[in-house]
């Protein structure tokens, strides 16, 4: 890691406004993966019949988990900017595919809920501005040397370690995830494999 980066005042605005939706974000996931995913649709007891969609939350898990514990503390920059990009490309993808296969895994229990479909779109518009804001700083980073520096966004401390310890918490569910599509023993608790 190289030492602290220095940034603008507009680019400081910019990236705090980022953080905070990014924070938002991570509290409207853990709702719909508890809600939703857990409590409604019971998805890591189905196993091989929700593999295709355990493996891409698993994924996208992966991917938020470097997101939530970096971002807060972290500028990725010069060739760590196309890193951080293409991480960032790589969510999206993941959930528009994942768009399409919940429909097909959520068949049997009737489809996908309502709510659920709302909660996914106000997240892809909350993800949209996150990236909004995120851009300056991402632009600013790629002109500079590649490195990864210490640069703690300005913004309340508790904000920082909510993403942090959100990182951790969607890196495990992540595993359970990827448990869970292979059936692996407990991998489906609290329910019962069906």
């Amino acid at each position: 890691m190289s030492g602290l980066c220095r940034t603008g005042a507009g680019e400081n605005v910019a990236m705090s406004r980022a953080l905070y939706l990014l924070c938002v974000l991570a509290f409207l996931g853990a709702a719909d993966t508890l809600y939703y995913h857990e409590w409604r649709a019971q998805l890591p007891c189905m196993g091989k019949n929700a593999r295709s969609e355990l493996l891409l939350h698993a994924f996208r898990d992966f991917v938020y988990s470097i997101l939530f514990i970096t971002l807060p503390w972290i500028a990725w920059q010069g060739a760590w900017a196309i890193t951080l990009a293409a991480l960032l490309l790589t969510e999206i993808v993941l959930t528009l595919w994942d768009f399409v296969v919940e429909d097909w895994v959520r068949k049997p229990l009737g489809g996908l809920y309502p709510g659920e479909r709302v909660m996914h779109a106000v997240m892809g518009i909350l993800y949209g501005a996150m990236l909004a804001f995120l851009g300056p700083s991402l632009w600013n980073w790629w002109a500079a040397p590649t490195g990864l520096a210490v640069s703690p966004v300005l913004v309340i401390s508790a904000a920082r370690w909510a993403l942090s310890i959100m990182g951790i918490a969607v890196l495990l569910s992540g595993v359970r995830d990827l448990s869970a599509a292979y059936e692996l023993p407990g991998s489906a608790w609290p329910w019962i494999r069906r």
